[in-house]
């Protein structure tokens, strides 16, 4: 069942913690792209100074203010596109980055867009979406994307439990310099499509 809007508009931890098991969906004209989140770490531009929306609204980070529930995707060092939920009321200001996916639905399609081939080896499989630049990538997912409201029939996330043998585990964000004492980033323990064990 696809997630409505009232389940992006809640705290910000609290969507974060709630994403992992979550399924990513990707519709593509006949083409669908699919996978479990695994990996998160949630923004909260009022306090951290790690966030986009740290130093207010600006033409880049505008769909991080919308209410929870959009996709807000940027270019992360003029390389990699990065995908986030945006979440909370209006103007919140707070978004969480899709860090890791275990694929499900047109593996071998992400393959062609990641690689440019048909066929991975088992520890190719692993790198195909363990991490932000990779998730995008393999998906298909880029600036255009942008903007889309997640409760649509484009790019959505659909509910789903976490397995019985799953735990969650909090550490910090990686990658970043400023903010770096928030343990905001939230994963599935040993999942072998973490960015990093």
């Amino acid at each position: 069942m696809k997630l409505k809007r009232a389940f992006y508009t809640k705290d910000l931890l609290t969507v974060a913690k709630e994403l992992l098991g979550k399924v990513l969906v990707k519709v593509e004209g006949d083409k669908m792209f699919s996978g479990r989140i695994v990996e998160v770490e949630a923004y909260d531009g009022c306090t951290d100074q790690a966030a986009h929306t740290y130093i207010g609204k600006t033409k880049r980070n505008e769909v991080m203010f919308n209410e929870g529930g959009y996709l807000y995707v940027y270019l992360s060092y003029g390389v990699h596109y990065c995908c986030n939920v945006v979440t909370g009321i209006e103007g919140s200001g707070t978004a969480i980055l899709i860090r890791g996916v275990e694929p499900m639905l047109g593996v071998n399609r992400m393959i062609k867009n990641r690689f440019s081939k048909k066929i991975l080896s088992e520890k190719e499989l692993y790198q195909l979406t363990n991490g932000p630049g990779k998730v995008c990538k393999s998906f298909g997912i880029n600036k255009n994307h942008s903007g889309i409201d997640l409760t649509g029939d484009r790019i959505y996330l659909e509910d789903s439990m976490l397995k019985k043998n799953e735990e969650i585990c909090v550490s910090k964000r990686i990658g970043i310099t400023k903010s770096v004492h928030l343990p905001w980033r939230y994963f599935i323990k040993n999942n072998p499509y973490l960015s990093r064990k």
